[in-house]
């Protein structure tokens, strides 16, 4: 996790991973030769508990007692997502990213990417203590009814966003 600023000097908080990587006729850098098995095939059965009961989430600790990250806020994204926000989902990147987060806690990934994107911008506009206390008591009621927990991501109907977001620019 790294901070750097967008286009209009506002500080953005962006996951990193390091991988070989080309740049697309967009300008998105994508990695060529590495074709991603299904979870289904790539996670052991250790690796299925863990993402199922959420644990796989405790790295994240780190960067939060590095202060790159709140207990509570929106999920970081992928760098490559950036251009394809629209001016008001920017403001997801107001405050700095979360562990867990109000869309989190409304469906994770079963939610559509412009409800995802709606709940972060809810929270933004409304956060307060009693809003992360909230959103803190139903990930710990969540994680631990293994509620809304997609161990195979390739049963959902989610596309990846960049993906999506062209296809809708395409038919405007």
């Amino acid at each position: 996790m790294f901070k750097t600023n967008d286009d209009d000097g506002k500080t953005v908080y962006i996951e990193n991973y390091f991988k070989v990587s080309e740049k697309n006729e967009d300008g998105i850098f994508y990695c060529p030769d590495i074709e991603l098995l299904p979870d289904n095939v790539r996670l052991t059965k250790f690796g299925r508990l863990l993402r199922s009961t959420s644990l796989d989430e405790l790295p994240e600790l780190w960067n939060i007692f590095k202060g790159d990250m709140s207990i509570v806020g929106p999920r970081p994204l992928l760098v490559r997502y950036l251009p394809y926000y629209t001016e008001e989902e920017r403001h997801r990147h107001d405050i700095r990213p979360g562990m867990t987060g109000l869309s989190q806690v409304s469906g994770r990934n079963l939610l559509t990417w412009d409800d995802r994107l709606g709940k972060d911008l809810e929270y933004v506009r409304n956060i307060s203590l009693r809003e992360d206390a909230r959103i803190l008591v139903l990930t710990v009621k969540k994680v631990f009814g293994r509620e809304d927990i997609v161990v195979d991501v390739t049963k959902l109907e989610l596309r990846d966003f960049d993906v999506e977001r062209k296809e809708q620019y395409a038919e405007h």
